[in-house]
Order: C-alpha cells, then sequence, then structure tokens
C-alpha cells in the first residue's frame, strides 16, 4: 500500500495507487475485482500512447480527458464491433478514477466528476439489443422435475444428491429470477432450509435485496437438504469426487457461479433448449410484466440500481399493456366534442 514516503508531492505513482485499489476491492466478489484489475492493465497498455509512462506517473498527472482517449483507443484497438467491451473497460477504469478522487489522488483541478461527464458524453447513448426470451425456457425446469431419481443406497448417491441439487437451482432461479452469482452466494441459513418466503440478500454492486420464493423452489430444497443431512452453511454444494475436503463449514464445497451456470446449460441441451441463467432471469420479467406488473416492481425484485436499465431491456414487453391501456383511456374528438356541447348548453 501506498506510505507517505512512497508519495511524491503527495501523490502516488501509478502502480501504487492500483495495489491500493485492488485492496479496496476485498469486499468484492472474485471476478468483480478480476474485471476491474484487467480494465486498469488495458489502461497502462493504453498510456504510453499518450506519452505517459506507467510505471513512473503519478495521480495528479493524468490528464483529464485520459478517461475519453482511453475510450478511444480502445475502439480503435478492438473496432467498432466490440463497443460494449469498451465501454465496460472504460467504465470499470472509471471506478478507479472515483477511488483516487476520495483519496484527493487527483490533480487539485479534476474531479471524478469532471471525468465522468467528460466519458459519458462521449460514449453516448448505448443500444442494448432486447432479449428475446420464449417460453420454451421453461422446458429447462419440467425436465429436471421428470428426471427419474436413482436408488437411495451408497452406489447411486452422488448422482441423486446432485439431481436433487439442479431441481432446486433451476426451481430457484425461476422462481426468484436471481443471478447466478446471487445464486451461489445463497447459505442455507438465508432461506431457513427451505422454510422461507423470502430471503435478504447481497446482490450485484454489494447491494441487499428482498428475493421471494415459491412453494415449489422450497419445497425442492427442503427435499435437497434432507437428503444432505449435513449441517454446511452453502445451500448449494458440490458432490463430485474432486471436491476435498469441505473446509470450514463446507465452504470448499460451496457451488460456484460458473458451475450454476453449467448445471443450466447441461439441462437445456438435455430438453433441446437455448438456454443461459440470464434467460430465465429474463423470462421471470417478462411473465411478471405481460401479466401486468409494473416496470418499478420488477426493477426492484430483479435487483436493478436504475429504473432506466429494466425500462431500457423490458420496456418492449409491457407494449400491449400500454395498447390497452391506450384503447382504454383515449377518447375519440367526437366524444369530447359532445361533452363540450352538454356543458356549453347547461350554462346557457
Amino acid at each position: 500500500m501506498a506510505t507517505t514516503s512512497d508519495l511524491a508531492n503527495g501523490y502516488p505513482a501509478l502502480p501504487e495507487a492500483i495495489a491500493d485499489f485492488a485492496q479496496s476491492l476485498l469486499a468484492k466478489s472474485p471476478r468483480t475485482k478480476t474485471n476491474y484489475l484487467s480494465a486498469l492493465n488495458r489502461f497502462q497498455e493504453f498510456l504510453p500512447s499518450v506519452g505517459l509512462d506507467p510505471a513512473t506517473v503519478t495521480t495528479d498527472q493524468l490528464p483529464a480527458e485520459v478517461l475519453e482517449r482511453f475510450y478511444t483507443w480502445l475502439l480503435q484497438t478492438y473496432g467498432r464491433d466490440r463497443r460494449l467491451t469498451a465501454v465496460a473497460y472504460a467504465s470499470e477504469v472509471r471506478a478507479f478514477f472515483r477511488f483516487l478522487d476520495r483519496r484527493r489522488w487527483l490533480n487539485p483541478n479534476l474531479s471524478y466528476e469532471h471525468v465522468k461527464d467528460g466519458l459519458r458524453e462521449l460514449i453516448g447513448r448505448l443500444h442494448y439489443k432486447t432479449p428475446r426470451v420464449d417460453d420454451a425456457v421453461a422446458l429447462i425446469v419440467t425436465y429436471v422435475q421428470s428426471v427419474p431419481l436413482p436408488p437411495n443406497d451408497g452406489r447411486n448417491r452422488q448422482r441423486r444428491l446432485e439431481i436433487l441439487r439442479d431441481r432446486a437451482i433451476l426451481l430457484t432461479l425461476y422462481a426468484t429470477g436471481m443471478r447466478r452469482a446471487e445464486i451461489a452466494r445463497l447459505d442455507r441459513a438465508d432461506v431457513q432450509d427451505g422454510r422461507a418466503a423470502e430471503g435478504l440478500i447481497t446482490g450485484k454492486g454489494d447491494k441487499e435485496r428482498v428475493v421471494f420464493f415459491d412453494e415449489g423452489a422450497l419445497a425442492a430444497i427442503r427435499v435437497y437438504l434432507k437428503e444432505r443431512a449435513d449441517t454446511y452453511a452453502p445451500l448449494f454444494l458440490r458432490h463430485d469426487d474432486g471436491r476435498g475436503k469441505p473446509g470450514p463449514r463446507g465452504e470448499h464445497w460451496r457451488l460456484s457461479p460458473q458451475s450454476v451456470w453449467l448445471v443450466v446449460k447441461k439441462y437445456g441441451k438435455l430438453a433441446n433448449v437455448e438456454v443461459t441463467t440470464h434467460h430465465l432471469r429474463h423470462l421471470k420479467a417478462r411473465v411478471m410484466l405481460n401479466n401486468g406488473a409494473q416496470l418499478s416492481e420488477v426493477q426492484d425484485i430483479l435487483g436493478h440500481a436504475s429504473p432506466e436499465t429494466t425500462k431500457r431491456i423490458y420496456a418492449p414487453y409491457t407494449t400491449q399493456h400500454l395498447r390497452d391501456a391506450f384503447d382504454r383511456f383515449s377518447l375519440p374528438a367526437e366524444e369530447l366534442a359532445r361533452r363540450a356541447r352538454l356543458d356549453l348548453d347547461r350554462r346557457d
């Protein structure tokens, strides 16, 4: 970490600042930390193109337009067809600038807000493809429920536990609309061993939110935990031969987000459906919207930080509801004119 002796004129060199930033990410998920540091590696590759040595430049020497020039460099390096990748890298380095601003390590004439606004104006408005999720995605949920359980004996125990676990995972994904990382992070205490209809989780951006379970998901969780017959904390465990020792409270056996993704892909293939964990999340949102839920309600259930995110992604699914509202609440000009004439007649 940067100390007073490391600082030149009160400002650290970029490598020391990045090391301090990495320390500040300890509370983030490993994947989030990896993404941030990968983006900063690209940022250091870019700096020589603007005459800055990434090994010696101090944070106060970073110019006001450096993030904008970094974004432009990313587009030139990777191509405009990788624009979303460029936006992701620039946004992750922007978080580093927010960290520098908190530490008062930016040039005194420069603020994080200035850097952020410049980048936002350069990027402009992004156009996201609206997710098209077919009802057939639900087939993997019904498929896993139809898989026969092998006999409850020692030879089949591993396979039996995996099927029960996978049922609980798929039913929970569909019921809650949770992300795969959120599913992997669940502890059995979060759902009171399948007895709690709702639970408080830590989602994307380390934000807490309440998620809701239906009886089908809770029943599958209860059956799985009863079959496990252990006291390990993670809700979903590995059951393969290569899992090693359980570690404290079974933490080393916790199923990873990637393994959750693989479970979904596995049953998608078996059910002949193209599906990912996010497809189940989109399906949950679409079903709710098309059955009358408000965008603001879906925003809270899915854990979107901004209502704009929900609106941008899912608003097309509400077109029919808007049409219904349009038909219900609109009036023809003739009707308004008739009412106006009646009012005039009453006044006379």
